[in-house]
């Protein structure tokens, strides 16, 4: 009895074994489970973790490793779709989807199998570089590269591109390379000075030698026809290195200096568009296999602006010539759109001058003070008022008209006409202290804008207590100053009654301090037609052959009072402009030029 006892008791006991040693292999995961913990840890960026569940964690850690570096993905997202493995059977394999993220909007889905393996009781991912992608093979990773479209163009109001992608050809000197690097220079110089007059031997040896050792200096950036004429001379020279990029350039070299740059800046984000993206094979040695992945990039639409192609080519050629700096600004009077803005290069290199200069306006100002007068009551265009070659104010004698000339007395019209400064020092010595300031503020002087892009003063006419200041600000000269975009709303407001606002983005809004109260009816019909005299009889008369010309001329001393600067204001139809020529003493360089402008514009 005791004997059958103790066999019963090792039978139960072998039963217990066998029953723990199943429920030990059971509680260890199974293929499913460590294939989700395999693509759970891959998602996350646990790439040591993902590594340790395979068989070969030193290939999966590196191949892994390599791929997220590579692709730099914002997130993956990983499913398993489904395991199989049978019975007691040592492999499975497992059928998972893959989700990137790769920024920026792409995407890349797929699916990929692998297999498991169980070896001894855990089971392991068996690795192979398909587990990662189906087409991946030995000795192979990944390589990404952004396919960038090509960048939009800025256009004129007529759909005229002012701005186009262009290929750019960087010259680069590596003085270490050089060796003789004064040599090198001269050789450069000597190809590109016909090109860029300033670059010179000694800008180049001087760029080299403020460079830390081992940096290359960039001697020029050409357009790709300008670089071909010069490749000859200088593709063989040592130490000389190229590298090539798209950029958007304008039509000529300096064309629309003080605009076009700025435009640029200002949308150099929606021009890019949105590149696309491509995913490939890379082998051992490499060289790209196979795309496997890719996303056409989405260029962007062509950029609208005011500006006339047309208009700003006839600013700077009625320009080019002249010697001294000079200005010119256009708008449509009509809708305030700036048609063009000109500088030569004198006037260059003082910065945007035509747009944040502040200059006494000088004669031309007798828009505001005419105004002024006829508002109030204080005379209308034909009031006769005298203009004495000299006039004295409270004491003090004021600025004398040209040369003196001396008319006597006559109807207000012909002293605008001719530029008396004594007669309208005399009136605006009779005005109240704000009343040019107001009377300015009608025609758009002293209004601040906020124009998308650009930078702009229109000026500044403040209120003068003083009369003798006062009588000096009637013609255009004492504290009364503006710029050439200034001067061209002033224009522009006199040819349509109201002050535009300016637009230089299409669908860009531009925003001002204020509104101006515009001039009436009553005081506009008298100034237009004085304006028109000044062509017709006054003092500019070359511009008499280029049609409905209305505007007024103007000569402002600066300084010592010695010299002077030259403007002419005025407009032709829909298009008001100002022109502005430094220390030219007389307003008929301005006016010569003013016609040149006109002639371009036909």
């Amino acid at each position: 009895m005791i004997a059958r006892t103790s066999a019963v008791s090792s039978l139960l006991g072998v039963v217990l074994l066998l029953v723990s040693g199943c429920g030990l292999f059971s509680s260890r995961p199974g293929p499913d489970q460590v294939a989700g913990d395999f693509l759970t840890k891959l998602a996350a960026g646990d790439v040591d973790g993902a590594a340790g569940l395979t068989d070969d964690p030193g290939g999966a850690k590196d191949l892994l490793g390599k791929v997220r570096e590579v692709l730099k993905p914002a997130g993956l997202r990983t499913k398993v779709e489904q395991v199989h493995s049978s019975g007691e059977s040592t492999t499975a394999d497992a059928t998972a989807q893959l989700d990137w993220d790769l920024g920026h909007d792409h995407t890349w889905s797929y699916q990929t199998k692998f297999d498991l393996r169980r070896e001894e009781d855990d089971w392991k991912v068996h690795w192979e570089p398909s587990v990662v992608h189906p087409k991946l093979s030995v000795q192979q990773s990944l390589g990404r590269a952004e396919v960038k479209p090509a960048l939009a163009p800025v256009l004129d109001r007529d759909g005229t591109p002012l701005l186009a992608p262009e290929q750019v050809v960087s010259i680069l000197l590596d003085a270490k390379e050089a060796g003789d690097v004064g040599a090198v220079a001269g050789a450069l110089a000597a190809a590109l000075t016909p090109i860029d007059a300033a670059i010179t031997v000694q800008s180049i040896v001087d760029g080299v030698a403020k460079l830390p050792a081992g940096q290359v200096y960039q001697v020029a950036a050409l357009r790709d026809a300008d670089y071909q004429t010069v490749k000859p001379a200088i593709y063989e020279l040592p130490g000389v290195r190229f590298t090539t990029q798209t950029s958007l350039l304008p039509p000529s070299r300096g064309f629309g200096s003080q605009v076009l740059p700025a435009v640029r800046k200002a949308v150099e984000e929606e021009i890019a568009g949105k590149a696309g993206i491509r995913v490939y094979t890379v082998n051992s040695a490499g060289d790209q296999v196979e795309t496997l992945h890719e996303q056409d990039p989405e260029p962007a639409q062509a950029i609208p602006t005011a500006l006339s192609r047309t208009a700003q080519a006839a600013a700077e050629d009625a320009l080019e010539a002249v010697p001294q700096a000079a200005m010119l600004v256009a708008v449509q009077a009509s809708t305030g759109d700036v048609l063009a803005v000109a500088q030569n290069d004198p006037a260059d290199k003082e910065g945007p001058v035509a747009l944040t200069g502040r200059y006494p306006p000088g004669s031309t100002f007798k828009i505001v003070t005419a105004a002024a007068a006829l508002s109030s009551g204080q005379a209308t265009a034909d009031t006769v008022l005298p203009c004495p070659g000299t006039a004295v104010i409270d004491g003090r004698r004021v600025v004398p008209n040209d040369h003196e000339f001396d008319k006597g007395a006559i109807p207000l019209h012909a002293a605008f006409a001719f530029s008396c400064n004594t007669t309208f020092a005399q009136l605006a010595s009779e005005m109240a202290p704000d009343a040019l300031t107001k009377a300015a503020d009608s025609f758009g002087l002293g209004v601040d804008f906020e124009i998308p892009a650009i930078t702009t003063i229109t000026g500044s006419v403040p209120a003068a207590t003083d009369v003798v200041e006062r009588a000096e600000d009637g013609f255009g000269q004492g504290k009364v100053l503006a710029s050439p975009f200034g001067m061209a709303l002033v224009a522009a407001t006199a040819a349509t009654g109201k002050v535009p606002v300016p637009t230089l983005l299409k669908g860009r809004e531009t925003k001002s301090d204020h509104t101006p109260t515009p001039p009436t009816p009553a005081v506009l019909e008298p100034l237009r037609a004085m304006m028109r005299e000044v062509v017709e009889t006054g003092t500019a008369p070359q511009l008499k052959p280029y049609g409905d010309v209305r505007g007024k001329t103007g000569t402002a001393q600066f300084g010592d009072g010695t010299n002077s600067h030259g403007w002419f204001v005025g407009y032709r139809g829909d298009v008001a402009f100002a022109t502005l020529l430094l220390g030219t003493n007389s307003s008929a360089p301005a006016v010569d030029a003013s016609a040149r402008f006109l002639a371009a514009l036909g």
